[in-house]
């Protein structure tokens, strides 16, 4: 079992490519060459909240991760809203119209109840519990099913931890490290971890990923090896891997601040309606609408405007790392479409 830990998502990027470098092994799979660790791999994420990665080799969409894990939430499967941010999402779809193994409705619907509200009532009543499980895969429903969509992490494991904060596990059977691991996965698991742990009046604990296989695409990322070697900590010379979390440059808003339930209604209403009265949380009319509504500008606007105004919108983030992550993303765009004019 191969060990990879660090402080958050940001400072794992270049310690996690290094480790791969070192230790993985090329293999073959259905999407082209792979290197990959050649066992089990965890990954240790300290500061879960921590979720957002900023490097520019990466260009990872801040827009996209942070929209899709509140869908996720939401307990929602349909294609049209994150093919609404993504339009190739639409490719992961048997139907064109749903998912097969979307996260947020195998967390909330497709076993015939909601786990999450189950898990937090188990835990309010038995801190103590070792048997809160979330669980994506479905044996009887994807064991040989010809889909484009399997789950590709199956379950997600809650325990409350010595000094009272709420740890979690999550158990994957094959994942990327680029896309995947690094990129979506740990900002909508760390979003399900605070999420529970906020319900229940806790602070955050630690998050570990373990995957059964862990690789990276050989084709498509190899630059990425190299890209980021200079960033890598180096404990002979004492240099570390910046990071705008460790310096203080940007720092976690609070998910959630009423009741989970109360959330969830905010959250279903802000997803129908978009800012209106009644909105108790102020996470979705300082983060979340500010967040959707920058990018929906850069969509729909055309020339040096769509980049002006989506960059004036994502100035209401008050989230400091979300707007940080999205103001280099948009500025990249912005980048090379002036050198091309």
């Amino acid at each position: 079992m191969h060990v990879v830990q660090s402080r958050n998502a940001n400072k794992m990027y270049p310690e996690a490519l290094r480790s791969l470098r070192t230790y993985g092994r090329t293999a073959q799979s259905r999407n082209g060459p792979v290197t990959k660790f050649p066992g089990p791999c965890t990954f240790l994420f300290r500061n879960p909240t921590e979720r957002v990665v900023f490097w520019q080799k990466r260009d990872a969409n801040p827009f996209f991760h942070l929209l899709e894990a509140l869908w996720m939430l939401a307990g929602r499967n349909d294609v049209a809203y994150p093919a609404s941010i993504v339009s190739t999402m639409t490719n992961f779809s048997d139907d064109g119209e749903t998912y097969n193994g979307a996260y947020g409705y195998r967390w909330r619907r497709h076993f015939g109840y909601d786990q999450i509200a189950r898990v937090i009532e188990n835990l309010r009543l038995n801190p103590e519990c070792r048997r809160q499980v979330i669980s994506m895969w479905d044996g009887h429903h994807d064991l040989g099913l010809a889909s484009k969509d399997i789950p590709c992490n199956l379950q997600a494991l809650f325990s409350v931890n010595e000094d009272g904060e709420l740890d979690m596990t999550v158990t994957n059977r094959s994942n990327d490290l680029v896309w995947g691991a690094l990129g979506a996965n740990v900002v909508h698991f760390s979003i399900l971890q605070e999420f529970i742990a906020r319900a229940l009046g806790r602070a955050v604990g630690q998050y570990w990923q373990v995957s059964n296989n862990m690789h990276l695409y050989t084709e498509k990322h190899t630059e990425l090896l190299t890209a980021l070697e200079p960033m890598e900590a180096n404990p002979l010379t004492g240099f570390e891997t910046p990071d705008p979390y460790s310096s203080g440059t940007v720092q976690p808003f609070p998910l959630m601040t009423v009741d989970y339930r109360t959330w969830l209604q905010d959250l279903e209403m802000w997803q129908r309606e978009g800012v209106v009265l009644g909105l108790r949380d102020p996470f979705f009319r300082t983060v979340a609408h500010p967040m959707a509504m920058a990018h929906k500008a850069w969509k729909e606007n055309k020339g040096q405007r769509r980049y002006d105004v989506a960059l004036e919108i994502l100035e209401r983030v008050q989230a400091t790392d979300w707007r940080l992550a999205g103001r280099e993303w948009i500025r990249r765009r912005e980048m090379k479409f002036q050198e091309k004019n």
